[in-house]
């Protein structure tokens, strides 16, 4: 391609796909279903995203950082700061899937119990000291499944 873009082909079938919304409860048990996914917070006043492992505790989304990252070191001195938190699961093949996003406020966890419970639980995926456990508390949640246009239903 001459114009220096990389584009690649997907081999599906012709027909057509559609978003169709999830409510609230299957978006967070589509969440739940997958081990990882992104953190969006603010870094130099601009949007920064890292990958990262994470389970989910009700509706609460947990993950676990070191105090010196860029997210734990903007979470600890200042609880309740504003994240997003994304995850899909989407196969591009055959163009479906699904896509999540929670938009809520991230705290550090404090409790000793607690931390014992992540600790355990959330084995980090990096050899490194993660030090910080942090919650997410979903204030807004929304979720798309890319469904062949059959499946969509009414628009």
């Amino acid at each position: 391609m001459s114009d220096g873009l990389v584009r690649r082909q997907v081999m599906a079938g012709s027909g057509g796909r559609g978003l169709v919304e999830v409510d609230r409860a299957e978006a967070m048990a589509l969440l739940g279903s997958v081990a990882y996914g992104r953190v969006v917070f603010t870094l130099n006043a601009l949007p920064a995203v890292r990958p990262v492992n994470h389970l989910v505790d009700g509706e609460d989304i947990i993950i676990r950082t070191r105090l010196s990252s860029a997210v734990g070191s903007r979470v600890r001195p200042a609880p309740g700061v504003v994240v997003a938190y994304q995850a899909d699961q989407i196969d591009p093949d055959r163009r479906l899937g699904w896509s999540v996003v929670v938009t809520g406020y991230a705290s550090p966890v404090t409790a000793p119990d607690q931390i014992a419970r992540y600790e355990a639980a959330l084995i980090p995926w990096v050899d490194m000291t993660m030090d910080t456990v942090l919650r997410i508390r979903p204030q807004i949640v929304t979720g798309f499944r890319l469904v062949a246009t059959d499946q969509a239903g009414p628009s």
